[in-house]
């Protein structure tokens, strides 16, 4: 124990002197096993001023009434179709932190699941939250606090302001259950690379492994750095706090080039190369017009006016001299070259493309 607690202090000394241009290692890994679970539920909002669902459209809303007020002993017959316009079905999810105790609070999201104009002013009736194995961990209620406007008028006009049918209850739902957690085992920890890289990995496992001593940390992969963590809780934890903040340089990311060709984004990263090409960058632009001439006869010549068409045609190239592309240039070189001769995000990536296909770009071009 003597010798854990002085290499936990040695470690904390390194965090201090570590450069501050590293990342932490939370920052690039998290614990396998420690993550949040989802949870989802199905319930009722109710007090809502004219804005719930039109029953007549919705009959799991009127099941969904039925059956809770049959708990409470009210029995609506058969043969009565209530149309309630202050009720809405809805679905309640919520994520569940990892270690969340019985008795804590989280935060809950409620959308409406019927056709439902708005949730403003409504209140969540008791309902259950469950994980993916059918549990009830939590149940919620509470008020919907709704960020959003809708109005409309008699004749169909409307006007929406973000979305009303949905809407948020901080603290709304209250843990019953705690998810087990592999970290208390007292068993080897794994740490999982946010962004799979072998370089990271490699570089985390040396780090720890100078702080801890060699074999507390193995690289199984691009992902995945197991380490050798004490079995007595205390330490246990008190070893991952000096772990987690322990700085490492990252690999450099891959290079990689991405377009959104819906908003015309394009963004590339700093180690995108290109190899010696040579660029011209120009547009065709072609005009045609359309006129008619009118031949009119002289004077008491019975001739007739006669109508000719015609068109006229004209094509146009902007001359747009060839730009040079040095081997390996760096990103602010390209960007420069580009600005040049004056492309545009469009323009761009037809650049970008044309050089993929020539083999000149050394960069992974990925179109979203």
């Amino acid at each position: 124990m003597k010798r854990l607690i002085e290499h936990i202090l040695l470690a904390g000394l390194l965090v201090l002197m570590a450069p501050a241009q590293a990342e932490r290692i939370k920052d690039l890994a998290g614990i396998a096993g420690v993550r949040s679970n989802q949870l989802i539920g199905y319930g009722l909002v109710v007090g809502l001023d004219g804005t719930g669902d039109q029953t007549s459209q919705t009959p799991f809303t009127i099941q969904s009434i039925r059956n809770m007020l049959a708990q409470f002993g009210v029995v609506v017959p058969a043969n009565v179709n209530p149309q309630l316009k202050n009720v809405a079905a809805v679905v309640v999810h919520a994520s569940l932190p990892p270690f969340a105790r019985t008795g804590q609070t989280i935060d809950i999201t409620v959308s409406s699941l019927g056709n439902a104009k708005s949730l403003r002013g409504g209140s969540l009736l008791l309902t259950p939250l469950k994980g993916a194995d059918g549990q009830v961990y939590a149940m919620a209620q509470g008020s919907v606090a709704v960020g959003g406007l809708g109005v409309s008028g008699a004749d169909g006009s409307k006007i929406s302001v973000n979305v009303p049918s949905a809407g948020l209850i901080p603290g709304g739902a209250t843990v019953e259950r705690e998810v087990p957690s592999p970290f208390a085992d007292g068993g080897p920890l794994t740490l999982q690379l946010n962004r799979a890289d072998f370089t990271t990995a490699n570089r985390i496992a040396q780090v720890i492994n100078r702080s801890f001593g060699e074999g507390t940390a193995v690289s199984h992969d691009a992902t995945a750095i197991e380490v050798r963590a004490p079995q007595d809780p205390q330490q246990r934890v008190a070893f991952v706090s000096i772990v987690e903040n322990l700085t490492v340089d990252p690999g450099a990311a891959p290079a990689r080039v991405v377009i959104n060709t819906r908003t015309g984004t394009v963004v590339m990263g700093g180690e995108v190369r290109v190899m010696p090409a040579a660029v011209s960058h120009g547009s065709l632009t072609v005009t045609i017009a359309e006129r008619a001439d009118v031949s009119q006869p002289a004077p008491f010549s019975r001739g007739e006016t006669v109508v000719t068409p015609r068109s006229e045609i004209e094509v146009s190239e902007e001359r747009s001299p060839m730009f040079l592309f040095g081997p390996a240039v760096t990103l602010a070189q390209v960007v420069e070259a580009v600005n040049r001769v004056g492309a545009g995000p469009s323009d761009l990536v037809a650049i970008l493309e044309a050089l993929r296909e020539a083999g000149a770009l050394r960069a992974e071009l990925v179109v979203i």
